[in-house]
């Protein structure tokens, strides 16, 4: 049997919305679902218990950082990543092809992998299909993704299918490297902002029969309705029996709108980024808790909220003054509220799928949701 499955439970009917559970070797969980980001083995300021807490079934782990510091090898002593960070939960690790893509001049891709120097020390470094596999093997993740080269955002149509043909090449070579058989692999659909590109990546990565599917190469820096077209073909093309993840998408507006377009994973860094920056996200849009007006406000930051500041009654005038005072305190506070919120979100999208109410819930999101408000 497969590591990684997925059993699809209901479809919305007026999109491609759909609720499902996926199936890994550290336990299932319910879809569509929010992965929280643990670059370095650690959701920034929040313990295992307290994901848990929040209902994460699963996380994400950062194969390039890990591989920088502390080395895979040193993982693999304290037995996988699961036993290192004390998480029994599911884990994901992405290939460490984003961040390498993110060096800019300092790094040298060619067909065999990419030859960086680290952002630690400056030490000349080396990453490879070969080299993410057996990575990611020694961290013992669920789900390893395939090393992929992410095209920036403008790319002319040569680029971009000289880019989409060397992604599907090093997928090739990440599925002959990955033996390991408690570890699912998923490929990784690039091709820029073309359509004919996004096909071609869909259905040769299909032909490889791999435990799932991300879509890459998005929330690049284009515009919000080339994102959701994009997104439309690629999903167009992956098959309904196996998940399907899109890569670094976490603020609500852009999640309900994925959801629709059939996607059922999702991961971002921006909800614990901008908790230390001070943000609280909530069902009408963001908070900005420095600002002035919050002074003298003795509620939560969201009536009705489950989250530890919520029932707790921390306040906004409280946190606020946490987050001016430079407290942990406060961004833990925020953390855990952006954290549980995306959370919760998930998991009505979920039962609104079930419910055949999806179009419904999604409607009344968008029309009070403002993505720039402050309260």
């Amino acid at each position: 049997m497969a590591a990684i499955t997925y059993e699809l439970i209901a479809k919305d009917a007026k999109t491609w919305a759909r609720a499902g559970i996926i199936h890994t070797p550290h336990g299932s969980f319910p879809t569509p679902i929010f992965m929280p980001v643990g670059t370095q083995a650690s959701v920034k300021g929040i313990s295992p218990d307290e994901l848990r807490d929040i209902g994460a079934g699963i996380i994400l782990s950062n194969t390039y950082h890990l591989f920088l510091r502390p080395g895979a090898e040193l993982v693999k002593e304290a037995g996988g990543l699961h036993k290192f960070m004390h998480w029994d939960g599911a884990i994901l690790t992405d290939s460490g092809g984003f961040q390498v893509f993110s060096l800019g001049d300092f790094r040298k891709i060619t067909e065999e992998g990419v030859t960086f120097r680290s952002h630690i020390d400056g030490s000349k470094k080396f990453l490879s299909p070969e080299v993410s596999m057996d990575v990611q093997m020694c961290l013992g993740s669920d789900i390893v993704m395939a090393f992929d080269e992410c095209i920036p955002y403008p790319a002319d149509f040569a680029y971009a299918k000289q880019s989409t043909e060397r992604t599907q090449r090093w997928a090739e070579r990440c599925k002959a490297a990955m033996t390991a058989e408690k570890q699912g692999l998923f490929g990784i659909v690039q091709g820029g902002m073309h359509p004919e590109l996004r096909k071609w990546s869909a259905e040769h990565l299909v032909a490889l029969d791999l435990p799932g599917y991300a879509v890459g190469g998005l929330s690049v820096g284009e515009p919000p309705e080339l994102m959701n077209e994009m997104l439309s073909i690629s999903t167009s093309y992956l098959p309904e029996n196996k998940p399907r993840y899109l890569m670094g998408v976490g603020t609500p507006d852009y999640l309900i709108e994925s959801v629709a377009r059939g996607i059922d994973m999702f991961d971002c860094v921006f909800p614990t980024r901008v908790a230390r920056n001070g943000m609280a996200m909530t069902w009408h849009g963001r908070l900005v808790m420095k600002n002035a007006q919050f002074t003298h406000e003795h509620k939560v930051l969201e009536e009705g909220c489950g989250c530890y500041a919520c029932r707790n009654g921390y306040t906004r005038a409280y946190i606020r003054h946490l987050v001016r005072a430079g407290e942990i305190f406060g961004l833990r506070l925020l953390s855990l509220h952006n954290l549980y919120f995306l959370q919760d979100f998930m998991r009505k999208m979920r039962t609104a799928i079930i419910d055949g109410t999806f179009q419904t819930l999604r409607r009344e999101f968008l029309s009070n949701y403002h993505p720039r408000s402050n309260g």
